[in-house]
Protein backbone atom coordinates (compact mmCIF):
# COMPACT_ATOMS: atom_id res chain seq x y z
CA UNK A 1 0.00 0.00 0.00
CA UNK A 2 2.91 2.71 0.84
CA UNK A 3 4.79 1.82 -2.56
CA UNK A 4 1.18 2.42 -3.98
CA UNK A 5 0.49 5.66 -2.36
CA UNK A 6 3.73 6.36 -2.94
CA UNK A 7 3.66 5.89 -7.03
CA UNK A 8 0.28 7.74 -7.40
CA UNK A 9 1.12 10.91 -5.65
CA UNK A 10 5.02 10.78 -7.15
CA UNK A 11 3.45 9.68 -10.43
CA UNK A 12 2.21 13.22 -11.03
CA UNK A 13 5.39 14.87 -10.98
CA UNK A 14 7.08 15.56 -14.25
CA UNK A 15 3.91 16.39 -16.21
CA UNK A 16 3.49 20.18 -15.48
CA UNK A 17 6.06 22.42 -14.36
CA UNK A 18 4.84 24.88 -12.25
CA UNK A 19 3.24 22.25 -10.17
CA UNK A 20 6.85 20.61 -10.01
CA UNK A 21 8.46 23.78 -9.21
CA UNK A 22 5.98 25.01 -6.20
CA UNK A 23 6.31 21.32 -4.84
CA UNK A 24 9.92 21.26 -5.08
CA UNK A 25 9.89 24.89 -3.16
CA UNK A 26 7.33 24.13 -0.76
CA UNK A 27 9.64 21.05 0.00
CA UNK A 28 12.88 23.00 0.25
CA UNK A 29 11.43 26.48 2.25
CA UNK A 30 8.54 25.57 3.75
CA UNK A 31 10.47 24.67 7.28
CA UNK A 32 11.71 28.21 6.72
CA UNK A 33 8.17 29.48 6.69
CA UNK A 34 7.57 28.05 10.04
CA UNK A 35 11.24 29.47 11.50
CA UNK A 36 10.10 32.84 9.90
CA UNK A 37 6.89 33.00 11.42
CA UNK A 38 8.20 32.14 14.95
CA UNK A 39 10.96 34.54 15.02
CA UNK A 40 7.79 37.15 13.80
CA UNK A 41 5.89 36.08 16.63
CA UNK A 42 8.49 36.16 19.41
CA UNK A 43 9.27 39.88 18.05
CA UNK A 44 5.34 40.93 17.15
CA UNK A 45 4.13 43.92 20.00
CA UNK A 46 0.93 44.04 21.75
CA UNK A 47 0.12 43.60 25.28
CA UNK A 48 2.33 41.76 27.27
CA UNK A 49 -0.01 38.31 28.18
CA UNK A 50 -0.65 38.17 24.43
CA UNK A 51 3.25 38.67 23.89
CA UNK A 52 4.19 35.82 26.31
CA UNK A 53 1.32 33.33 25.05
CA UNK A 54 2.86 33.42 21.53
CA UNK A 55 6.51 33.93 22.76
CA UNK A 56 5.87 30.27 24.84
CA UNK A 57 4.55 28.77 21.34
CA UNK A 58 7.52 29.26 19.64
CA UNK A 59 9.37 28.00 23.04
CA UNK A 60 7.20 24.95 22.81
CA UNK A 61 7.32 24.55 18.72
CA UNK A 62 11.19 25.11 18.78
CA UNK A 63 11.65 22.46 21.53
CA UNK A 64 9.41 19.96 20.16
CA UNK A 65 11.16 20.49 16.57
CA UNK A 66 14.49 20.15 18.49
CA UNK A 67 13.62 16.98 20.57
CA UNK A 68 11.59 14.83 17.13
CA UNK A 69 14.85 15.34 15.18
CA UNK A 70 16.44 13.77 18.24
CA UNK A 71 14.25 11.25 18.07
CA UNK A 72 14.28 10.85 14.41
CA UNK A 73 18.23 10.62 14.40
CA UNK A 74 17.97 7.34 17.05
CA UNK A 75 14.90 6.04 14.74
CA UNK A 76 17.74 6.10 11.48
CA UNK A 77 20.02 4.80 13.69
CA UNK A 78 17.82 1.67 14.18
CA UNK A 79 16.37 1.24 10.67
CA UNK A 80 17.73 2.84 8.39
CA UNK A 81 15.44 2.55 5.59
CA UNK A 82 16.34 3.79 1.77
CA UNK A 83 14.62 6.29 0.01
CA UNK A 84 11.79 5.01 -2.18
CA UNK A 85 13.94 6.00 -5.18
CA UNK A 86 16.49 3.46 -4.67
CA UNK A 87 13.91 0.15 -5.48
CA UNK A 88 11.10 1.90 -7.00
CA UNK A 89 10.63 4.18 -10.06
CA UNK A 90 10.17 7.40 -9.24
CA UNK A 91 10.14 10.74 -10.67
CA UNK A 92 12.97 12.68 -8.56
CA UNK A 93 13.15 16.82 -8.20
CA UNK A 94 16.06 18.22 -7.20
CA UNK A 95 19.02 16.42 -5.88
CA UNK A 96 18.49 12.58 -4.59
CA UNK A 97 19.17 12.77 -0.17
CA UNK A 98 21.31 9.80 0.94
CA UNK A 99 20.41 9.76 3.99
CA UNK A 100 17.29 7.24 5.23
CA UNK A 101 13.85 7.89 4.52
CA UNK A 102 12.32 7.11 7.62
CA UNK A 103 10.99 8.82 9.53
CA UNK A 104 10.71 12.17 7.32
CA UNK A 105 12.68 14.78 9.23
CA UNK A 106 10.52 17.48 7.37
CA UNK A 107 7.19 16.30 8.51
CA UNK A 108 8.84 16.28 11.69
CA UNK A 109 9.78 19.84 12.17
CA UNK A 110 6.74 20.96 10.29
CA UNK A 111 4.18 18.95 12.38
CA UNK A 112 6.03 19.68 15.73
CA UNK A 113 5.75 23.70 14.53
CA UNK A 114 2.28 23.53 13.82
CA UNK A 115 1.23 21.87 16.95
CA UNK A 116 3.26 24.41 18.87
CA UNK A 117 0.96 27.44 17.47
CA UNK A 118 -2.52 25.13 18.13
CA UNK A 119 -1.60 25.84 21.48
CA UNK A 120 -2.06 29.56 20.92
CA UNK A 121 -5.04 30.34 18.61
CA UNK A 122 -6.97 28.10 16.94
CA UNK A 123 -7.14 29.89 13.21
CA UNK A 124 -3.36 29.94 13.38
CA UNK A 125 -2.84 25.98 14.19
CA UNK A 126 -5.34 25.37 10.95
CA UNK A 127 -3.08 27.16 9.24
CA UNK A 128 0.08 25.78 10.49
CA UNK A 129 -1.17 22.02 10.09
CA UNK A 130 -2.77 22.99 6.86
CA UNK A 131 1.44 24.01 5.56
CA UNK A 132 2.23 20.74 7.54
CA UNK A 133 0.71 18.94 5.32
CA UNK A 134 1.68 20.19 2.34
CA UNK A 135 5.13 20.23 3.12
CA UNK A 136 4.57 16.42 3.93
CA UNK A 137 2.85 15.94 0.66
CA UNK A 138 5.76 17.44 -1.00
CA UNK A 139 8.13 15.37 0.34
CA UNK A 140 6.41 12.64 -1.25
CA UNK A 141 5.28 14.25 -4.56
CA UNK A 142 9.08 14.93 -5.19
CA UNK A 143 10.12 11.75 -5.00
CA UNK A 144 11.98 11.65 -1.66
CA UNK A 145 9.70 9.71 1.14
CA UNK A 146 7.15 6.86 1.19
CA UNK A 147 3.58 8.49 2.73
CA UNK A 148 4.69 6.13 5.94
CA UNK A 149 7.71 8.41 6.51
CA UNK A 150 6.01 11.30 6.07
CA UNK A 151 3.06 9.96 8.84
CA UNK A 152 5.65 8.85 11.37
CA UNK A 153 7.28 12.11 11.10
CA UNK A 154 4.07 13.91 11.58
CA UNK A 155 3.13 11.83 14.44
CA UNK A 156 6.46 12.02 16.57
CA UNK A 157 6.38 15.78 15.88
CA UNK A 158 3.41 16.41 17.27
CA UNK A 159 3.74 13.61 19.98
CA UNK A 160 7.59 15.87 20.83
CA UNK A 161 5.40 19.07 21.04
CA UNK A 162 2.72 17.89 23.67
CA UNK A 163 6.06 16.35 25.83
CA UNK A 164 7.46 19.46 25.25
CA UNK A 165 4.09 21.73 26.87
CA UNK A 166 3.27 19.11 29.22
CA UNK A 167 6.31 19.69 30.86
CA UNK A 168 5.52 23.87 30.77
CA UNK A 169 6.02 24.25 34.64
CA UNK A 170 9.65 23.16 35.09
CA UNK A 171 10.64 24.96 31.60
CA UNK A 172 8.91 27.97 32.84
CA UNK A 173 11.70 27.92 35.63
CA UNK A 174 14.41 26.86 33.99
CA UNK A 175 13.88 29.73 31.32
CA UNK A 176 12.65 32.01 33.71
CA UNK A 177 16.42 34.08 34.29
CA UNK A 178 17.23 34.09 29.99
CA UNK A 179 14.00 35.58 29.55
CA UNK A 180 13.99 38.07 32.24
CA UNK A 181 17.64 39.13 30.21
CA UNK A 182 16.12 39.38 26.71
CA UNK A 183 13.26 41.39 28.28
CA UNK A 184 15.58 43.66 29.77
CA UNK A 185 17.22 43.64 26.36
CA UNK A 186 14.17 44.19 24.58
CA UNK A 187 14.37 40.90 22.95
CA UNK A 188 11.21 39.64 24.07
Amino acid sequence: MDTSLFEWINGWAGHAHLLDSLMLGISRYGPYVFVALFVVMWLWPGPRERRERWQWAAIVAAGGALLALGANQVIVHIWARPRPFVFHPAYVLGTRSTDPSFPSDHAAFAFAAASGLCFVDRRAGILGLALALLIAFSRVFVGEHYVSDVAAGALIGVAATLLVNSQKKPLRYLLAPLLRVARRIHLA
